[in-house]
């Protein structure tokens, strides 16, 4: 059997063969619930090797680790088959990501899609890995690459162009970035994945109007979905930088919160909560519902990226317990030799005693510690819009400690990378409430 792309499948049938496809559109478009949707396909033919690959695909990308377990179930079963050389390359990559060998799975994608170009799924778990692992660079080269060989007869090329999007805006080609995203909603209004390449393009370029009238516009990315949160998230941002607290806690309170179900949700979410109370709003009680959210994965230590948003929500809602647990989890992860333990050691652990200094009302210890790491903070992961968080507490830490200086040299050095004057921190006292 052969996929839509003419790519030779090992195993499966004909019905099998429609539900991967469908499933392999909505991890496309990051729309519907792809896991659901290829269920039957696994249930029906369960040495479809693709069907148990993109299985694992969609687990291990969570970055969450039960998921990793069931990423792996799938992985060892695709194994147990005679895959051919595309499916093998699938599956060492998998392996490796299971294994915390994020940048090898990354280069065994490029690898693949040398060889098989029109394999949108590698390139989407590729720019996955790149988009992780903070590789801005790949996040745009790795679909230069393959670009000769699609055009709009091919299918998926809405996708291809909605992942070109967004790595041309993490490399600062706004112009290219949001004509590609745009074209890639026109093909496919569901494509969730391009709508929020344009999204960073208004963000980083402060075009604040524009940027809300293209959340209301573009409609097809409301359906539910993998990527459903971080749009709204991104609507909330536009609002919050206009000054407009009372509809960014609306949207924390309405469709991001109450929509967060993954921990990219609830990144989302504490991230949202943090830049609300740097605007010096009274989040009230917020923060304990999200740390509880949060509380079962306080032990993962599996991403340095996950681990910093959830040791914010712990020390706002002071869950001390919470954070000795997250601690040492980070802890055991400096034990393993994984890419994990690089993120933690470059990034993660003093990033989260920054946040934690910060909360606590130590601005001092919180100037110091930012100051250290946010040129290297690419290195655990995050886009520039959610790193910006960092640049953002680092001036409010600075003004609140008594070093107006730095506040002012950072905050105008934040002005002219994104050439707009624009930061939610009116000199008032950050943090007001902490304990």
């Amino acid at each position: 059997m052969k996929d839509q792309m003419g790519y030779e499948l090992t195993g499966g049938t004909a019905q099998a063969l429609d539900a991967y496809e469908q499933a392999l559109h909505e991890m496309r478009c990051l729309t519907g619930n792809p896991v659901a949707t290829l269920a039957p396909a696994l249930a029906q033919a369960p040495d479809f090797a693709m069907a148990q690959l993109l299985n694992a695909w969609m687990h291990v990308s969570s970055t969450e680790l039960p998921a990793i377990a069931i990423a792996r179930e799938s992985l060892a079963a695709a194994r147990r088959l005679a895959l051919n050389e595309r499916e093998e390359l699938h599956a060492a990559a998998i392996g490796q990501w299971c294994d915390g060998q994020w940048h090898a799975a990354a280069r065994t994608l490029e690898d693949l899609n040398a060889l098989y170009p029109h394999d949108a799924l590698a390139l989407q778990m590729g720019q996955q890995l790149d988009f992780f692992t903070g590789d801005s660079r790949m996040l745009r080269d790795r679909m230069l690459r393959v670009l000769p060989s699609w055009s709009e007869e091919v299918p998926g090329y809405h996708a291809v162009l909605g992942m070109l999007a967004f790595g041309l805006e993490e490399t600062g080609d706004y112009a290219r970035a949001e004509a590609a995203g745009r074209r890639a909603v026109e093909l496919e209004p569901l494509d969730a994945w391009a709508q929020h390449a344009v999204a960073h393009v208004y963000e980083m370029q402060g075009r604040r109007e524009e940027g809300i009238r293209w959340m209301h516009e573009s409609t097809g990315w409301q359906e539910s979905g993998f990527f459903l949160v971080h749009n709204w998230w991104h609507l909330a941002l536009h609002h919050l930088a206009r000054g407009e607290t009372a509809e960014a806690l609306e949207l924390y309170d309405g469709a991001i919160r109450g929509n967060a179900a993954s921990m990219m949700d609830l990144i989302d979410c504490s991230a949202m909560l943090w830049r609300l109370e740097l605007a010096g709003l009274d989040v009230g009680g917020r923060w304990t519902g999200l740390a509880d959210a949060f509380a079962p994965h306080a032990a993962s230590g599996n991403y340095a990226f996950n681990d910093l948003h959830a040791a914010m929500a712990f020390a706002r809602a002071g869950r001390e317990d919470l954070l000795r647990s997250l601690r040492t989890a980070q802890a055991v992860a400096l034990t393993r030799r994984d890419d994990n333990a690089e993120f933690v050691t470059a990034v993660g652990a003093p990033a989260i005693e920054a946040m934690v200094a910060f909360a606590a009302g130590d601005h001092a210890q919180a100037t110091s510690l930012l100051r250290t790491i946010r040129n290297r903070a690419a290195r655990f992961g995050g886009s520039h819009a959610q790193r910006d968080l960092l640049d953002q507490t680092l001036i409010a830490a600075a003004r609140s400690s008594g070093n107006a200086s730095l506040a002012k040299a950072v905050e105008t050095e934040r002005e002219q990378v994104l050439g707009y004057r624009e930061f939610p921190v009116q000199g008032r006292p950050a943090f007001a409430l902490a304990s």
